[in-house]
């Protein structure tokens, strides 16, 4: 096995994931890592060690993911999204897309700085230090921040139930 299959045999899998946490879509955060790791592979001498390979490639995962947020055809995406899916199916189906669409709704309502420690440590199962140094924080700002998420999810449950009711 050569060193670029098997880098990405043990990287694809999370960065996928991670891609996913930001574009909410399976196949673009597939194509999402496919550019990182061409894009690495492109400009591997400028990977200085620092830190992991691992973490380099999560903010490279990271970073791309959000440009493909800022994007016009993730906008235009989106919008046919929007128009032409349906969500018809058995009931159980229906619930548990409801479930998830609600906890997904909400956790994109958080700014980023908050929903990126809460993904990286409840998804990710890094510790309050990896994510610190992940994200270039002290550890005590990301515990406060991680604290601030969990209140304003809570807060948005609450508001749902709220509503519901």
């Amino acid at each position: 096995m050569n060193e670029i299959d098997q880098l990405m045999n043990e990287h694809s899998r999370y960065l996928v994931r991670i891609a996913y946490l930001y574009v909410k879509n399976w196949s673009t955060a597939e194509d999402i890592v496919q550019e990182v790791f061409v894009t690495y592979f492109q400009k591997s001498d400028q990977f200085r060690n620092e830190a992991s390979l691992k973490t380099y490639l999560t903010k490279m995962t990271a970073n791309r993911s959000k440009d493909y947020l800022r994007s016009w055809k993730y906008k235009k995406d989106v919008v046919f999204e929007t128009i032409f899916t349906s969500t018809k199916g058995a009931d159980e189906i229906v619930l548990e897309q409801e479930r998830l669409a609600s906890l997904e709704k909400n956790l994109f309502k958080l700014p980023l700085n908050y929903r990126e420690p809460l993904i990286l440590f409840y998804y990710d199962e890094q510790s309050i230090a990896e994510i610190a140094d992940y994200l270039q924080l002290n550890e005590n700002t990301v515990k406060t921040r991680l604290r601030r998420a969990k209140q304003q999810m809570k807060g948005f449950f609450e508001e749902e139930e709220v509503v519901n009711q």
